[in-house]
């Protein structure tokens, strides 16, 4: 604990699943430097045994074990104030287009879990909510932009089994209220971007290609996919389809930021809340600035466009307006600034083994 840090569990206890995630590490950092005491759940099925983490702070207390286990996730939110349901089977477009029924099984039972353990400690008298870590991918079918919260519920729902599951979490969470009256929040990230995503266990042996620089599309989100393909030099660098989609790629410390605003906020109870950047920005663009970091800005990118996914979403652009208003939320940190880190962090994991 540094001098003016607040003290560990001043502010109050929170169970966090899937801590050992890539949102989760930031979430978790998030809670202990506001002076949270914090639980941290995680199976480490994606990462192993690297990304335990915060074992030595004072306010963090790191289990290892299955979030659909009820019985496991009751005992440890039984004297929790606050619970982030955040624990889901996750990735990048390859990811869960590999595992789709994967995906959604193992997420209905994780989310099934949470509920229950919720709902038990909730009527117990302690836990006062539990915020749903949903995702942008409810708006996966949206024809007009930008997406506002509520029109989730007026479009087809995602064809995609992972954007279908992430809408289910969200009936879960109103179902809980309506028949048990378990108060919770909804937040939505959209596209986060950071540091810690390795290679996944799910990708035994590595990613083909990767020292010949011919290395197609990995399990990892865009961000550090595009970072990594043009560190080793891929050219020309593999992009899906016409690089044409739009992304409001956020921070994962500012998206960190907003989920617990919106966990304490007292007017967010019942409430869904998109939590990302105002800046827009092409999978062409992202990748000509990547590019242009790695190469210097006189060297000219090239790219060659496979075959997209039928189902890639074209455009996913959010309303911040309501997490701006209700919350005092706004994604501040620029694209720039993020990809400086994420090049800097995938370059040691590189020279590391990790990736």
């Amino acid at each position: 604990m540094t001098a003016g840090s607040p003290a560990p569990g001043s502010a109050g206890k929170v169970l966090v699943t899937g801590a050992a995630g890539f949102i989760g590490g930031y979430l978790v950092s998030e809670l202990l430097a506001r002076g949270y005491q914090v639980i941290g759940l995680d199976n480490l099925s994606k990462y192993g045994e690297a990304r335990q983490g915060r074992a030595a702070h004072p306010g963090y207390e790191f289990v290892r074990g299955d979030a659909a286990d009820v019985g496991l996730v009751t005992d440890l939110v039984s004297d929790c104030d606050q619970f982030v349901a955040g624990a889901a089977m996750v990735g990048g477009i390859a990811y869960f287009h590999s595992y789709p029924y994967d995906l959604l099984a193992a997420n209905e039972r994780i989310t099934a879990a949470a509920c229950d353990a919720a709902i038990a400690a909730h009527r117990a008298g302690r836990l006062a909510k539990v915020t749903f870590v949903s995702s942008s991918m409810v708006y996966e079918q949206a024809v007009a932009w930008p997406s506002t919260e509520g029109d989730e519920l007026r479009m087809p729902p995602p064809a995609t089994a992972y954007g279908f599951q992430k809408l289910a979490v969200e009936y879960f969470a109103r179902a809980a209220w309506d028949q048990y009256r378990l108060p919770f929040t909804i937040v939505r990230p959209f596209n986060c971007v950071g540091v810690g995503e390795t290679r996944s266990l799910r990708q035994p042996g590595g990613l083909a290609g990767a020292g010949t620089g011919t290395v197609r599309l990995a399990m990892s989100h865009v961000v550090p996919d595009l970072v990594y393909r043009i560190l080793i030099g891929q050219d020309p660098v593999h992009i899906l389809g016409a690089g044409d989609q739009v992304r409001h790629y956020t921070y994962g410390g500012d998206l960190a930021r907003g989920i617990v605003a919106a966990m304490a906020h007292p007017a967010a109870a019942g409430e869904d809340f998109n939590l990302a950047t105002d800046r827009g920005t092409t999978v062409r663009e992202l990748a000509t600035l990547i590019w242009h970091k790695i190469n210097g800005p006189d060297a000219p990118p090239r790219f060659v466009h496979d075959p997209p996914y039928a189902d890639d979403v074209q455009c996913r652009i959010p309303d911040t307006a309501k997490a701006r208003a209700v919350l005092g939320f706004e994604a501040t940190t620029s694209l720039e600034t993020m990809l400086d880190e994420v090049i800097a962090w995938v370059r040691d994991a590189i020279a590391a083994g990790l990736m």
